[in-house]
C-alpha cells in the first residue's frame, strides 16, 4: 500500500473539508450526536492524511513538489488549508476549545502563505505552460475556499479574544473575505471562458467543478459571521450595508450554480455515459453541499430572512447522502486495493 503513496492526490484533504462542514451543519440544525461523531472521525482522518502526506513528501519528494507547480494538481494543496481551518472551526463550535482553534488557525495561516506564494509563483515563472483549456479547472477555486476558510475561523475566534485582539481578528477576517471574493472573480472569469469557448468532454467535468458553488457558499458563511460580529467592531458596523449586500451577492451566485451543475452532471453521467466510480476528487463535490446548508443557515440568522429556512435542512440531508456515498466508495476502494496487494 505504501507504494501507492506516489499517486496520493494533493486534494485528499477535501475529505476533512467535507466531513467537517457536514458536522458543523448538523450542529447548526440540532443534530448534536451526528455532529460530534463526525467531529471525532474528522480528527482521525486529518491525522492520517497528514501522516500520509509527510510520508509522500519524504519518499516521493520530486513528485510531491512537482505537483505544486502542476496547473491541474497544484491547487489541490489548498485543501490542506481549508481542512485545517474547518477542523479548527469544529473545535471552536463543537468543543469550545479555543486553544486548539488558535493552534489550527496558526497552522492554516502558515500553510496559506507558503502555498499561495509557492504555487502561484511557480505557475507564473515556469517555462512550459498548458493552454487555458488544459490547465484550468474548478479546483483552482480551492484557493478561494482556503482564503475564506481562514476568514470563517477568524470570525469564530474573534468573540473569544480580548481587545484589541478582537478588532485585529475581525479585521483579518474582513480582509480575507474581501480578498477571497476578488480571487473568485479573477478565477471564475477564466473558468467560465473555458466553459463556453473551448470543447468540453465528459472527462473534463471533474468533481471539483462543484467548487464553483462551494466557494460562494463559504463566502456567504464568512460574510454572515462578519455581520454577526459587527457590534464588537465599529469598522464592521460602518460597513454593514456593504457586507450584507455582498453576502447576498455571494449566496445568489452560489445558488445560480446549483441547477447548472446538476444539469452538467446529468449530461456527463446519463447522456454521455461517463462511469460513476470512486475518486478522491468527489469529496470536493460533497463539501459544497454541506457548506451551502451551513452558509444559508447563518445568513438567515444574520439577516433575519426566515423564508429561506427550508433550504438548510434540505441541503444537509443531500450533503449527508453524498458524504455517505463517498465514504462507502472510499471503503470499497481500500478493500479492493488491499485485496489486489495480496494476490
Amino acid at each position: 500500500m505504501l507504494a501507492e503513496l506516489a499517486g496520493l492526490s494533493p486534494a485528499y484533504f477535501g475529505m476533512v473539508m467535507a466531513t467537517g462542514i457536514v458536522s458543523l451543519a448538523a450542529h447548526l440544525l440540532a443534530m448534536p450526536g451526528l455532529a460530534q461523531a463526525l467531529f471525532r472521525l474528522n480528527i482521525v482522518i486529518y491525522a492520517v492524511l497528514w501522516l500520509l502526506t509527510v510520508l509522500r513528501m519524504i519518499r516521493h519528494s520530486r513528485l510531491f513538489f512537482g505537483d505544486m507547480v502542476d496547473h491541474l494538481r497544484g491547487p489541490g494543496f489548498f485543501t490542506s488549508v481549508a481542512a485545517t481551518s474547518i477542523l479548527g472551526s469544529q473545535f471552536v463550535v463543537l468543543a469550545n476549545d479555543y486553544r486548539a482553534g488558535i493552534a489550527l488557525w496558526t497552522v492554516a495561516i502558515t500553510l496559506w502563505l507558503v502555498l499561495t506564494y509557492t504555487i502561484f509563483t511557480g505557475f507564473t515563472i515556469k517555462e512550459r505552460k498548458p493552454s487555458l483549456d488544459q490547465g484550468i479547472s474548478g479546483a483552482w477555486l480551492l484557493a478561494v475556499v482556503a482564503t475564506q476558510s481562514i476568514a470563517v475561523l477568524s470570525a469564530l475566534l474573534a468573540p473569544h479574544i480580548g481587545q484589541p485582539g478582537k478588532l485585529e481578528m475581525n479585521f483579518l477576517a474582513l480582509s480575507m473575505w474581501l480578498w477571497g471574493g476578488m480571487l473568485y472573480i479573477w478565477m471564475m472569469s477564466l473558468i467560465f471562458y473555458r466553459y463556453t469557448f473551448f470543447p468540453f468532454s465528459p472527462g473534463d467535468l471533474s468533481p471539483p467543478y462543484w467548487i464553483n458553488m462551494g466557494a460562494m457558499a463559504i463566502s456567504t458563511l464568512a460574510g454572515s459571521l462578519l455581520i454577526i460580529n459587527a457590534p464588537d467592531a465599529p469598522f464592521l458596523l460602518s460597513l454593514q450595508p456593504f457586507i450584507k449586500g455582498f453576502t447576498v451577492f455571494y449566496w445568489a451566485t452560489g445558488t445560480w450554480w446549483i441547477p447548472m451543475l446538476v444539469i452538467l452532471a446529468v449530461w456527463r453521467h446519463v447522456y454521455r455515459g461517463f462511469p460513476l466510480k470512486y475518486d478522491p476528487l468527489y469529496w470536493g463535490a460533497v463539501f459544497p453541499l454541506g457548506m451551502y446548508a451551513a452558509g444559508t443557515y447563518e445568513m438567515i440568522e444574520a439577516m433575519e430572512i426566515g423564508f429561506l429556512s427550508f433550504l438548510p435542512p434540505a441541503f444537509l440531508y443531500i450533503g449527508l447522502f453524498a458524504w455517505a456515498a463517498a465514504f462507502t466508495g472510499l471503503i470499497l476502494d481500500l478493500l479492493r486495493r488491499i485485496g489486489a496487494s495480496r494476490t
